[in-house]
């Protein structure tokens, strides 16, 4: 499908956050692009939209009806999951910046129509750079992500503060503060790449020195002889992704002139990601070369378990975990911790008994409201377990 301007791209948007309202803004003004609307679930005025209200629907088949792709970042894995697989109905390709909903049902969507994370986010970014260097010859060793500040544990306080300040939700915040989006975000690309963790949670390697972290995580790589997602804290690197690699010896004094240093471990990275500004590109990757740029492979070893941040009681109820003030996420291998609860089907969950802070929530703790997504959490989860030894997570 190669565009002329002559006939435009229908994109169809879900979701009315950050993301939704500024890629509609972005591409209000292309010649190759057209709003077919945008959906929501919001009801009344979408505040600082930037286009026409009139583009707006509560009705997600009108959408699908007008829309040649889907573009989807709502932060809501059920809700997310039950709109991808309604546009598959429409044989639409479906676009995400949406980690949170990969890393839970990506692999069980991705078997049913073409889907891909979008490129400005750190995954998307990460498996862009990973194509830059792999082309040069480059041998992966870390597939890193920057963060400047970690609190596992904020005050609700200082998190509406920031939420105010930033002007995001308090949830967005909140999840940015307390690494679980992080978590998601090297989740997905550990899934895509089949890379490995070093822990459970990662490393994240605490430092002033940009390159000399890189080139520690390097070492830790190479010393287990496993090709790691992992992140760095440093609030004086650039805000973007990273890639530790090595290259042939033969090609060290010509990397050495290039200013790349003396090796054996070189870095690579992009200082930003720009979010939606990046998603045109993917849209026509997709539609034009139906090109994945990244999605969580059809047989993860990682997900993001729940970990409580505080006691929580029996019979209580979560209303929403990703964000929340009572559970973060953390990547774990899902093969060592089969029955616990990803962090994104944590909707409406009901607390059948005590959890203490710090531990890693399982189904036997808590009961989850059927929906799709849990289908298809329950459906990959048995689909990569080995015959015989199904997983009974009810």
């Amino acid at each position: 499908m190669v565009n002329d301007y002559m006939t435009p791209i229908n994109i169809g948007i879900v979701g009315t956050g950050g993301i939704g309202r500024g890629l509609a803004k972005l591409i209000a003004g292309r010649k190759d692009f057209n709003i077919s609307g945008i959906l929501t679930r919001r009801a009344g005025l979408i505040e600082n939209l930037g286009v026409s209200q009139d583009l707006v629907t509560l009705n997600p088949e009108k959408l699908m009806e007008t829309s040649d792709v889907i573009v989807v970042s709502t932060g809501d894995v059920i809700y997310s999951t039950y709109i991808i697989d309604l546009a598959f109905t429409y044989d639409l390709p479906v676009v995400t910046m949406d980690a949170d909903t990969q890393v839970v049902t990506g692999s069980w969507l991705s078997k049913r129509g073409i889907l891909t994370e979008a490129n400005g986010d750190q995954p998307g970014c990460l498996a862009a750079l990973h194509r830059e260097v792999a082309q040069m010859g480059f041998k992966p060793w870390v597939y890193g992500n920057i963060k400047g500040f970690l609190n596992t544990n904020p005050s609700l306080e200082d998190m509406v503060y920031w939420a105010q300040k930033q002007g995001y939700s308090l949830n967005s915040v909140t999840s940015f503060t307390d690494g679980t989006k992080l978590q998601i975000e090297q989740t997905l690309v550990a899934n895509y790449f089949g890379l490995d963790i070093a822990q459970r949670g990662m490393i994240g390697l605490e430092t002033n020195d940009f390159e000399k972290g890189a080139f520690e995580l390097g070492q830790v790589a190479w010393d287990r002889q496993k090709v790691l997602s992992d992140y760095m804290i440093s609030r004086s690197s650039p805000p973007g992704v990273f890639i530790t690699a090595t290259h042939q010896e033969d090609l060290a004094p010509e990397l050495k002139t290039y200013k790349m240093g003396e090796g054996p471990f070189y870095l690579l990275y992009k200082p930003n990601h720009l979010c939606f500004f990046e998603i045109p590109n993917t849209i026509l990757n997709l539609l034009n070369q139906r090109e994945i740029l990244i999605d969580n492979g059809s047989s993860p070893r990682i997900s993001v378990g729940a970990i409580a941040k505080k006691k929580l009681k029996a019979g209580s109820v979560l209303d929403m975990a990703i964000g929340s003030m009572e559970v973060r996420g953390e990547a774990i291998e899902i093969a060592a911790h089969p029955k616990h609860v990803p962090i994104g089907l944590m909707a409406q969950a009901h607390f059948r008994r005590d959890v203490e802070p710090g531990q890693l929530i399982t189904f036997d703790d808590v009961e989850i409201q059927d929906s799709l997504a849990y289908k298809a959490w329950k459906d990959t989860l048995n689909a990569n377990a080995s015959l015989g030894d199904k997983v009974n997570l009810s």
